[in-house]
């Protein structure tokens, strides 16, 4: 698939810039600051050695923890420190750099300003929810509607009710930007975690993610849910930049591809 490059980014006001890495992987960047998110695999942009680096990692499953991370960083000559999910404490010894511990349901602010609130997932540590100068960011980690054919009614009865209680928690809730599961090994129930989000919470734009490299489920989803075409990103060719809330610069949404090669 051809992605129409982004032109280069000018920081007037309010800016975000949102990258996809992979899988669960974004990196976001403001005036000061990269804020980095569950970074599994995949090359990172050249990054200016005058900002600092946040690394968030919502639990210790491996396509959403790599440690990595740091070792790239380390060899870029960034600046970072880390703000991981406490599961994560208990499985990594990590050393020489800063990290924040972090449980669900409570609030973190950073020494640069940042302020980091959490919720419960119901898969394994948290969702986060990222509090910026230039704006508000979600990413949900694995807090989703799961569903798993041959596991009982119960556990996916289970499942649904906390997934939908945590969302509850930010109904009415704006984020600028979302990042939230869409994966097509749910079979028909693939997109129920989403679907959720969107009637529940007010967003901007939103970029599925966790598809394990099969991009057809977005397309898929555009299709049977056209009304929310204006806010689903094309996640494989994301290069997004918001302003105080609306997009300045994007890569065409969801849709608009069919003419191009692949």
């Amino acid at each position: 698939m051809i992605c129409y490059p982004v032109p280069a980014l000018i920081y007037t006001g309010d800016i975000m810039k949102i990258t996809y890495i992979n899988h669960s992987g974004f990196l976001l960047e403001t005036r000061d600051c990269y804020y980095i998110f569950d970074y599994y695999k995949g090359e990172l942009p050249n990054l200016d050695k005058e900002k600092e680096v946040i690394v968030f990692c919502s639990h210790f499953h491996k396509d959403h923890f790599n440690p990595q991370i740091f070792g790239i960083l380390d060899d870029m000559g960034m600046t970072y420190q880390a703000v991981l999910a406490n599961d994560i404490r208990k499985r990594n010894h990590l050393s020489g750099m800063k990290i924040t511990y972090v449980y669900h349901d409570q609030t973190y602010n950073l020494d640069n300003g940042t302020q980091v609130d959490t919720l419960l997932s119901n898969d394994s540590g948290v969702a986060f929810i990222v509090k910026t100068k230039e704006g508000i960011i979600y990413h949900a980690g694995d807090l989703n509607d799961w569903y798993w054919d041959g596991e009982s009614k119960t556990d996916n009865q289970r499942l649904t009710s906390a997934y939908r209680a945590e969302i509850r928690k930010i109904k009415g809730m704006y984020f600028d930007a979302a990042f939230v599961p869409l994966d097509p090994r749910q079979g028909d129930h693939y997109a129920d975690g989403i679907l959720y989000f969107l009637k529940n919470v007010d967003c901007n734009v939103i970029f599925p993610m966790h598809y394990w490299n099969d991009a057809n489920v977005i397309k898929r989803f555009i299709t049977e849910y056209p009304q929310y075409k204006s806010r689903i990103r094309n996640t494989e060719c994301t290069k997004l930049i918001l302003m105080k809330g609306r997009i300045s610069e994007i890569m065409k949404p969801v849709g608009e591809y069919d003419n191009v090669k692949r």
